[in-house]
């Protein structure tokens, strides 16, 4: 049993570079990517976090690299794009998790929030899908997912630039898809619910939100990290590679009530 579902899911040799990795579902992610057996490539912001991040991992027994960088800032994401590649080559996953959460109302979108908001959210993966598919074609193998949202399918909660670049991002996973999955390189998105991260601190602290988004999904509960790691490692893995171009919405059935 053990050797058939490791033939199904096994990463062992894989390099997955896991952009927002320090914190959130992006860490939950690539803890998950890690004890299925892939090397990992952490990149974000902030120092401290991407440290205690690692720490975490190692103590998992994964073996992780990170890059600090601001991947809204262009040339900073090509610098660490090929610093991402020096610690174990160049990846055969990518997971785009980085994001930030402008959501002011419309009427107070500025160009500024609005430039931030597509630069992190959606530039980035197109960016650093440009920079490594075309390599994993060449190899005839590889991954990419997306973390796209509820707002990548509906409005609420002020989704101003945020809802459309996620939008946007769904978007690009089928372009991507329809690209590089006759090479053997399958891009699929996750569409989390109602989970508690740093993004969604402010919604948090809002106890009777929190029990109305709970309600209003099929399974009783808003989300956890812990209900990534499954979806994250079968769309890494060898038994996706009849699954492209799809957005799987792991969200206790929020979308569809």
């Amino acid at each position: 049993m053990s050797t058939y579902l490791e033939d199904l899911f096994s990463l062992t040799g894989r390099v997955a570079l896991v952009t927002g990795g320090s914190s959130g579902i992006g860490l939950a992610i690539a803890t998950a990517l890690g004890r299925a057996g892939a090397r990992v490539v952490l990149v974000a912001r902030r120092e401290a976090p991407l440290v205690a991040a690692v720490a975490e991992l190692t103590a998992a027994g994964v073996e992780a690299a990170v890059v600090s960088a601001d991947l809204a800032d262009r040339a900073a994401l090509r610098a660490a794009a090929e610093s991402a590649t020096r610690p174990y080559g160049e990846p055969d996953i990518l997971v785009n998790s980085a994001a930030i959460n402008l959501r002011p109302p419309m009427d107070a979108l500025t160009e500024g929030d609005w430039d931030a908001t597509i630069s992190a959210n959606l530039d980035a993966p197109f960016l650093l899908g440009q920079r490594f598919a075309p390599g994993m074609a060449a190899r005839g193998w590889g991954r990419i997912i997306n973390i796209a949202s509820q707002q990548s399918v509906r409005a609420y909660g002020n989704s101003g630039a945020y809802g459309a670049a996620k939008a946007g991002l769904t978007g690009l996973t089928r372009s991507q898809a329809e690209a590089w999955s006759r090479h053997g390189v399958t891009c699929n998105a996750i569409a989390p619910g109602i989970v508690r991260t740093p993004l969604t601190a402010e919604f948090f602290a809002d106890p009777a939100r929190v029990a109305t988004a709970a309600a209003r999904t099929m399974v009783g509960r808003n989300g956890e990290l812990a209900d990534f790691a499954g979806a994250a490692v079968f769309l890494a893995s060898p038994s996706s590679g009849y699954v492209t171009g799809q957005t799987l919405f792991v969200d206790g059935g929020f979308s569809v009530t």
